[in-house]
């Protein structure tokens, strides 16, 4: 007979998940994690995001053998020459992907079996307000859509779970909540 603990939902193993969240409740101040981004300017639109290194779990992460480079740039319409995607969409990349690992983790923990999770998401902005032409449009998006598609057997009491679960991602707690972010420059 399997053991349930050593059983995988969504992916992910139910003991780890258990584990996980013992070990936070027992110090919770492994739950504190520090995220790094380095950046450095190319030309015109173009930059260069690396990650590698974080904080979490008590201590320095080592588990990453190398850094993961993102090219930031513009389409032509917006005077860059497609370096890659550019930032506002890197935020939708990351809204997405955090909604829905969010909602894949949080289902899996509450025995909640989904076979695939699909999502088409939309951020509207008018460049007006970047470009400081109008003061009255804001300088981001003005708005996003998200639309999900989760296939599974679901009840309907599950399906509020899992539109419940994609409200916990940490990603739409800082697109829909205002963040404080300290900006310095300093000028060599």
């Amino acid at each position: 007979m399997e053991n349930l603990l050593d059983k995988k939902v969504n992916g992910f193993v139910i003991e780890d998940i258990t584990s996980t969240i013992k070990a936070i409740q027992e110090s919770p101040s492994i739950a504190k994690f520090e995220f790094r981004v380095r950046n450095k300017w190319v030309s015109a639109g173009h930059n260069q995001s690396t990650v590698k290194d974080f904080y979490g779990g008590g201590q320095e992460d080592e588990s990453r053998e190398k850094a993961w480079v993102f090219d930031n740039g513009e389409p032509p319409i917006l005077l860059g020459k497609n370096e890659g995607a550019n930032p506002v969409e890197y935020l939708l990349s990351a809204l997405s992907g955090c909604m829905t690992t969010t909602i894949a983790l949080h289902a899996a923990a509450n025995g909640i079996h989904i076979d695939s999770i699909e999502s088409k998401f939309e951020g509207h902005l008018d460049v007006q307000g970047f470009l400081g032409l109008n003061e009255q449009i804001r300088n981001g998006y003005q708005d996003i859509r998200v639309n999900f598609k989760i296939k599974g057997d679901l009840s309907e009491e599950q399906e509020k779970q899992l539109l419940d679960f994609a409200y916990k991602s940490p990603v739409f707690d800082v697109v829909t909540n205002k963040v404080p972010v300290e900006v310095n420059v300093s000028l060599n």
